[in-house]
């Protein structure tokens, strides 16, 4: 089995009502340690990879996005309010 490295950038923006949260990231169903900014992980070479972001604090989640990552990576953006969901930039 091959591999290859994916680049995911996670941004927070920078006005918003939530504070000391950090992301959390789910690829190919296993859940990945994160942190704010650019990331490389490392997934099965040939094929899109399904990735989850959400954001996580007192067991509530939100900001929850999904995408299918192909060879250029992606990037995440959170939600201003804590109550709306994230995205994915192209």
């Amino acid at each position: 089995m091959s591999s290859r490295r994916v680049t995911i950038g996670l941004r927070r923006p920078l006005l918003r009502l939530h504070f000391g949260i950090r992301p959390t990231i789910v690829i190919d169903g296993t859940t990945q340690p994160t942190q704010w900014g650019e990331g490389t992980w490392q997934v099965d070479a040939g094929r899109e990879t399904p990735v989850e972001v959400f954001l996580y604090i007192g067991g509530v989640t939100f900001g929850r996005a999904s995408a299918t990552v192909g060879e250029r990576g992606a990037t995440y953006l959170a939600p201003r309010l804590p109550f709306r969901p994230g995205r994915f930039l192209s």
